[in-house]
Parts: structure tokens; sequence; C-alpha cells
């Protein structure tokens, strides 16, 4: 057998992740570290400033609000219905993913942890990653499931969500080239092209890696950072990752039940989409609202809390290309904003419940 994969999944607990603070007492960051941390926040910030300028220069606050008064109450009842789905059956997806090996792990509970983690993901900097050692920590702490387990489910839902992420913005790049949205300029090279479907086919290859038990992040690990091999971090994701493609072997049906809940929380998605852009009276084309899908979903690539700005800048961009205002793009993407804040704003707040009971 592999050594590093001598352990059994009864080793990977809480021991693995309790690490004791280093020598140094790990709390005093070098002088250098820190204005490196501040001069990379005001680039951040600057960048920021930039986007939200080209997106708001040409979009009158008159047209924005006469755009989002279009809307009718039942029509916002719609899309809150409709999101609040797409968190449901995201949710589902994970909790059959704890359930295969947990089955006393109620649900709803999870919904909360799903926004919280939500939350800790759109209000920092990146690209829409971040919150993913909360639901880990959550489970930890309010479930007695240990770090290794629970690590093995997010990096499985995780790989769903990638899955779909990069399947629909393969789907959305064709779409945009086949709607004329990229200018002569930027049309994707045939090198291009194949780049993009080895990243759009990662999650796939991932999965099945996993199912032939070969453990690609464990391989990158040992590739580059055999030295912190002793650190309970490094056997965390070790053991998380061994289990992860155990799981894959042993529960076929779970595997598929967490698939369908992801294929009907993206559904979801895009039907909100459509549904925002019939409801402010944008009409476009199947290709054209997913080639304007897709760059939002681009936009949250970008290391910028919740995409502010990119958001903005893309949806003016590609409903521009389209023929309608800024104004009506802006109010579009203000809907957008709407929604994720209420997620978020709810992740924020039973983010603060969880925490202050271990204060």
């Amino acid at each position: 057998m592999n050594p590093d994969y001598s352990f059994s999944a009864s080793h990977a607990d809480e021991d693995l992740v309790q690490e004791s603070p280093p020598a140094n007492g790990g709390s005093h960051t070098k002088p250098k570290t820190q204005l490196t941390r501040l001069l990379r926040s005001i680039l951040l910030f600057l960048v920021l400033a930039v986007l939200l300028f080209v997106a708001l220069r040409s979009a009158p606050l008159k047209d924005i609000w006469s755009t989002l008064t279009k809307l009718q109450p039942w029509q916002l009842a719609i899309l809150l219905f409709v999101n609040a789905l797409v968190i449901l059956f995201m949710t589902l997806r994970w909790w059959l993913i704890l359930r295969a090996e947990l089955p006393g792990l109620p649900f709803i509970p999870l919904i909360g942890y799903r926004l919280s983690a939500f939350a800790m993901s759109y209000f920092t900097p990146g690209p829409q990653v971040g919150g993913e050692p909360l639901q880990i920590i959550l489970l930890r702490r309010n479930h007695d499931v240990s770090f290794a387990r629970a690590g093995s489910a997010v990096l499985l839902d995780k790989l769903f969500e990638f899955l779909g992420n990069f399947v629909f913005i393969g789907i959305g790049l064709f779409a945009i080239t086949r709607v004329g949205l990229l200018s002569e300029h930027l049309t994707i090279s045939a090198i291009g092209w194949i780049v993009l479907a080895i990243l759009v086919s990662w999650p796939i290859i991932h999965f099945l890696l996993l199912y032939t038990r070969r453990k690609p992040i464990s391989v990158l690990l040992r590739m580059f950072l055999s030295r912190y091999a002793n650190r309970k971090w490094y056997r965390l994701i070790v053991a998380a990752e061994y289990l992860a493609a155990s799981f894959i072997h042993r529960h076929p049906r779970f595997l598929f039940g967490a698939l369908l809940a992801s294929l009907v929380s993206w559904s979801g998605m895009g039907l909100e989409y459509l549904l925002m852009l019939q409801f402010i009276d944008i009409h476009l084309t199947l290709w054209q609202a997913l080639a304007g899908l897709t760059a939002a979903l681009l936009a949250f690539l970008f290391p910028l809390p919740g995409g502010l700005g990119a958001l903005e800048a893309s949806q003016v961009l590609a409903l521009g290309s389209f023929g309608y205002s800024p104004a009506t793009a802006i109010g579009l993407t203000l809907l957008m904003r709407a929604r994720d804040l209420v997620n978020g704003l709810l992740g924020l707040w039973l983010v603060g419940g969880n925490f202050r009971k271990y204060l």
C-alpha cells in the first residue's frame, strides 16, 4: 500500500488539525509583509473604482430607477422563490454527500451553514471561494463530524460546483462567440480553445482520477510541498481526498443524487437570470441570454468582493452589444446584487449566531 494512504479513515480526525501554534507565536507579521498586504488592498480597490466608473459613467440614476420600478411585487416573490430553491438544492447536494456516512445528520441546519459560507466568500476578496473552512468548522463544532470527513464532503461538493461552473462557462463562451460578443481582436485561437477545454474538463477528470483511486491533490502536495508532510493540515488534505475517493466507490447512489441536485440548482440559476431579463423588459435570444449570464459568471472570477465593479462592467458590455442602454444593464446588476446581499447578510447573521456561543 502507498505509505501516504496507510492510515485508516478513523485516523483522519480532529487530531490532524489541532496543530500547536508556531514557536515564534505566529502573531508577529513582518513589516514588509504588512506593507505588501496594504499595497495589494490599495491596488484591489483602485481596480474596483475603475470598473465601477466604467460601468456607471453613462448610466443615469433616473433611468436605472425607472428600470427597477418596472418590477411588480409578484415578480419579486417569484425571484425570491426561485432563489430559495437554488439554495435548497445546493444544500441538498452537500447533505446527500454527508448523509451517506452520517445518516442522522439533519438537513435544515446545513442551509444556514451554506448561507454562512456564501457570505464569507461573497464579502471577501477572491474568486467566490473562502467559505469552505467555515463549513468544515460548523460541522465539527455542531455535529461532531471529524475534520477529515467534513473536508472530504466539502471537497466533493466543491467538485460538483466547479463541474457545473466550468461546463456552463464552456457552453457560454461558445454562445459569446456565436452572438459576436467578442470583437475580432479578442477571438479565441485554436490553442486557446484547447486550453479552455482542458480547464472545463478538470472537474470530470478529477472525479475519474478519484474513481481510479488516484489522488491528484495529494500528488501535487507530494511534488511541491513535501517538506510539510508532517504538518496536520497536510495530513488533513490527504485524508480528506482519501475519504472522497472511498465515497465515490462506496456510495454511487448518493453520488448520483448529488449530481441530480446540482443539475437542478444550475437550472434554477439559469431560470432566475431569464426571469430577471423578462421582468425588466430585456428580450434576448437564448444564445444572447447565455452569453450575458456567462459574462456575469466570469466577472465573479475576479479577486474582488462579490465581483463588485466587474459584474456591472460585464453586463454593460454584454447588454450594450445587444442594443440595451447602460442604465438597463446596471438595473439588472442591481437586481442581482439585491439577491446576493439578502443571501449574504442572512449568512453573516447566521455566522454570528453560530460563533457567539463559542466566544
